[in-house]
């Protein structure tokens, strides 16, 4: 067991990981710092400043002037103004990484992994060496 977790570590993509996994967490903070501090004070001028952090309904029928008063007192708070900014940094990172997909989409070779049949004219795999639609022999790929 020793010998394939050994076997397993030494494998390029679970160094691929790691990093992966390091520089997405470097990169969250950076969008969350963007949505906090520059996205949410824009939108907040914008409805006339309204925070969105601020936006909290205190559970035991008490009113707190913000949620660090509620917090403090020691109340329950449902923050959906939190979540309303954690909805926007996840959306900055899916819109990010679905860039950045498409974006290594496009830059990959495009390889063909159907071919006509030279008899009927349907799509058969690649790799095929007989048409199924009318059985005739193809030459290999």
């Amino acid at each position: 067991m020793w010998n394939d977790f050994k076997a397993f570590i030494n494998k390029g993509n679970v160094i691929e990981l790691a990093v992966a996994f390091i520089l997405g967490g470097a990169f969250a903070a950076v969008v969350t710092s963007l949505v906090k501090d520059i996205i949410m004070p824009i939108v907040s001028l914008a409805t006339g400043g309204v925070n969105f952090a601020e936006w909290f309904i205190s559970l035991n029928g008490q009113n707190y002037p913000t949620l660090a008063a509620a917090q403090a007192a020691g109340a329950a708070t449902l923050n959906f103004g939190l979540l309303l900014n954690a909805l926007i940094t996840f959306l900055i990172v899916a819109f990010t990484v679905f860039l950045i997909v498409r974006a290594y989409n496009a830059s990959r070779p495009k390889t063909a992994e159907t071919k006509d049949c030279p008899y009927c004219v349907s799509t058969v795999p690649l790799g095929a060496t007989r048409c199924p639609a009318c059985t005739s022999e193809l030459a290999a790929a």
